[in-house]
């Protein structure tokens, strides 16, 4: 006795969802955020992913968002400014910053900005970040790149991390 096994069609038997062309949405960058404790390899998984996306010729910006302010040191070779100190000097008037003041070119054109933060238990670092955020906004710096890394430091109470990156 032999049997015959008939091959359906890809998707038949299964609901397909396409996307409606009127609806005309317009896709943005990459998200990715590189989450967790202090000491995990989060700074250096960032960097290599900003790296290898930078190699494949992408638009790439690495936020690092840690007081500590070292997660583009390895594109950078520098310890760069953050965000919020360079904030303070200017009375927190943004508009008196121009990209060059908080943004440094790294390896193969990564784009590093450090969002720096409070030191642990004295602020949240996600306030930070979403101000860094709006800074970049401000002066349409998203607007070209194709992959965002955030470096997110994840051992810390304050859940004000998930507005920024969302």
């Amino acid at each position: 006795m032999t049997s015959t096994i008939t091959r359906k069609e890809d998707g038949e038997g299964s609901v397909q969802v396409k996307q409606d062309p009127k609806a005309q949405i317009q896709e943005g960058a990459l998200v990715i955020a590189v989450y967790g404790k202090g000491g995990i390899g989060k700074s250096t998984t960032s960097s290599n992913l900003s790296a290898a996306f930078s190699k494949l010729g992408k638009k790439v910006l690495q936020i690092g968002c840690d007081p500590k302010h070292d997660s583009t040191f390895t594109l950078t070779h520098k310890m760069v400014p953050t965000v919020i100190d360079i904030l303070e000097e200017v009375d927190f008037h943004s508009e008196e910053l121009r990209p060059e003041d908080f943004m440094f070119k790294g390896f193969n054109g990564v784009m590093c900005v450090e969002s720096g933060g409070p030191p642990a238990g004295t602020g949240c670092g996600g306030y930070v970040t979403g101000q860094t955020v709006k800074l970049l906004k401000e002066h349409h710096l998203l607007e070209d790149t194709d992959v965002v890394i955030f470096d997110v430091l994840g051992d810390v109470v304050c859940g004000g991390f998930a507005a920024p990156v969302n």
